[in-house]
């Protein structure tokens, strides 16, 4: 489907949020992201609240429409954003329940998939550890995660406000930089897979 789009057509960012709180720091972290972004970056939202436990009984009986419906939302993406707290060291369990979800069936959506990953917390390390398990869980889906920048965004309650917008320019300043390297990223695995698909 990408590839019979015009070079000219701006790339299609999914965003996921590991955090369901209304008003949670992730969620401004990915509002950041998207305000700051590159031109030619165009963002959609999936949310994960109504998707249902991981269930192999019912995924036998075939996929729940939420998650028929981000499975086909991350198919139709060039790339996935995903912020995430960290919760006890690790990932939070609804963005781990709806990866395991994805990651079932045939033709997971995540093969080949340009995918970047923000983290904050209300603590100094920005959410590191999350990062780096969440990076093996990608691995094993076979997505192409970004390596380089990082953004971890450490005591995050003090640096956005009661509207979600931030008010640290370090932190803003970082998101630019991330969301710049992120779309030469996307462009690159687009290309990549795309050449693949015309020597199969």
């Amino acid at each position: 489907m990408n590839a019979a789009r015009s070079s000219a057509d701006p790339l299609r960012v999914l965003t996921l949020c590991g955090s369901l709180r209304q008003a949670s720091l992730t969620k401004a972290l990915l509002l950041l992201a998207e305000r700051e972004a590159p031109q030619g970056l165009a963002f959609a939202n999936e949310p994960l609240h109504d998707i249902p436990p991981f269930d192999a009984d019912i995924q036998a009986m075939g996929f729940p429409p939420p998650v028929a419906r981000i499975r086909d939302a991350i198919r139709s993406a060039d790339a996935v954003l995903i912020g995430t707290p960290e919760y006890n060291f690790s990932i939070p369990g609804v963005l781990k329940n709806a990866l395991d979800w994805v990651s079932r069936g045939d033709r997971p959506p995540f093969v080949g998939k340009a995918v970047g990953i923000l983290s904050c917390s209300t603590g100094p390390w920005g959410g590191a550890r999350v990062q780096y398990d969440l990076r093996k869980v990608m691995l094993s889906m076979e997505a192409h995660v970004i390596g380089k920048p990082e953004v971890f965004v450490g005591s995050a309650s003090g640096k956005f406000d009661s509207t979600g917008g931030c008010t640290d320019e370090p932190t803003r300043d970082a998101v630019i930089r991330y969301m710049a390297a992120f779309k030469r990223w996307v462009t690159a695995t687009r290309h990549f897979n795309m050449e693949n698909q015309e020597k199969k």
